[in-house]
């Protein structure tokens, strides 16, 4: 197994968060972007553990920086002193870990009050959307595309709209 780049982890994880925001969007109004109340529980849970992670993350980064800096591996672009703008950065990151455990603590009390939320919708679950008149998610590259029209890869597109064709 080789070591992956910290930062394209974090990337990652910054993606994840993006794709996440892209399959809960909403088609319309009477369509919610998670279908069931279990899902939203499930999603709130991932989140609160999201967020009860990046404080070891903040301060791994602000102790590497202290720790390159202390055996005198920083420089400054700008010709300033880097440990400045190491504290300064130490300062940030302990009120984003702050910042990230008040998060958390939310995360928990939403967590707690989805749980005992009930579907009492149609036992098949919400009615779909005809293809064509939202949107479908495209599995090989991950993107949204109108249902049926644009999507460059037919065979992956999740939604009925090619079966038309």
């Amino acid at each position: 197994m080789t070591a992956a780049d910290p930062a394209t982890i974090a990337r990652q994880a910054a993606e994840a968060i993006r794709e996440f925001n892209h399959l809960t969007f909403p088609n319309s109004p009477t369509k919610p972007g998670l279908t069931y109340p279990g899902e939203a529980y499930d999603a709130i849970g991932a989140l609160k553990t999201l967020a009860q992670r990046l404080p070891q993350a903040m301060e791994q980064i602000g102790t590497a920086l202290d720790v390159l800096g202390t055996n005198d591996h920083l420089g400054s672009a700008i010709g300033e002193d880097p440990a400045r703008h190491v504290a300064l950065v130490q300062e940030f990151l302990r009120t984003a870990m702050d910042c990230a455990g008040g998060l958390t603590q939310c995360l928990e009390l939403a967590h707690s009050e989805a749980s005992p939320l009930l579907y009492t919708g149609p036992e098949d679950g919400p009615e779909e959307e005809p293809c064509g008149e939202g949107m479908c998610q495209c599995s090989c590259v991950g993107t949204l595309h109108p249902c049926g029209c644009d999507c460059p890869h037919p065979d992956d597109c999740d939604c009925d709209a090619w079966d038309q064709y």
